[in-house]
């Protein structure tokens, strides 16, 4: 298993950010409080994943990042399902997540992974690496969701889909209402293609594609929650 390491310089994110002429996000963000969501039982009983995946469209042969990837619900199921050749990025900005995966991906024999330790602001994912991104229980915890979503950009392959799986709450209740979702990822040129409710499991999942060009930074605006 290859470790791929992103180093956070001296500047703050939040000044990288200001620098680069992002604006904030109109709404609090979530602090980062655990790795995992819920018990990955439940979940399972409740057929989350297997869901998730197969409205993603994920199957052998495509490359997948489970961003905010935490204890690895998704990327060990992800990689299961891929099998011989997976292509998995597991990426956390928490360096101590990322070794708790670690850990996890040896006990439990799962191959063809690469962990990334991304910065707020930027994935650092390799470029067109990526066919299919998920953001499991995350999006409400980035800093700067315009910086972050400028800077996931170069890593997709063209027809990348990009999966959100939130709940339907205030962002400071560790949510994301779909409305405000589907605002900011536009504002980025992010379209929706899919909403779809998790229920019985938690939560939802909506599909957006990404743009072939990035808007003009200066042009970005944000939403009110």
């Amino acid at each position: 298993m290859r470790v791929v390491v992103g180093i956070l310089g001296v500047i703050g994110v939040a000044a990288i950010a200001a620098a680069a002429g992002f604006p904030a996000p109109a709404r609090p963000v979530a602090g980062i409080i655990s790795p995992i969501f819920s018990d990955e039982a439940t979940r399972d009983r409740h057929r989350e994943a297997e869901r998730v995946m197969d409205a993603l469209e994920i199957k052998p042969g495509v490359r997948v990042a489970d961003i905010g990837a935490g204890t690895g619900y998704y990327t060990a199921r992800v990689a299961r399902r891929l099998g011989v050749g997976a292509e998995v990025y597991a990426e956390d900005i928490k360096p101590e997540y990322l070794e708790q995966l670690r850990a996890r991906l040896e006990r439990e024999a799962i191959r063809g992974v690469k962990l990334v330790l991304g910065r707020a602001g930027d994935p650092m994912l390799p470029r067109d690496s990526i066919d299919v991104a998920i953001l499991s229980h995350v999006y409400h915890e980035i800093e700067n969701p315009f910086e972050f979503l400028y800077h996931l950009h170069p890593a997709l392959t063209s027809g990348a889909r990009v999966g959100v799986v939130d709940v339907d709450r205030p962002t400071q209740e560790h949510g994301t209402p779909p409305a405000l979702l589907r605002c900011e990822m536009a504002a980025v040129g992010y379209r929706q293609i899919g909403l779809v409710s998790l229920a019985p499991a938690e939560g939802y999942l909506a599909t957006y594609v990404a743009p072939a060009r990035l808007p003009a930074v200066d042009a970005i605006k944000p939403c009110p929650q």
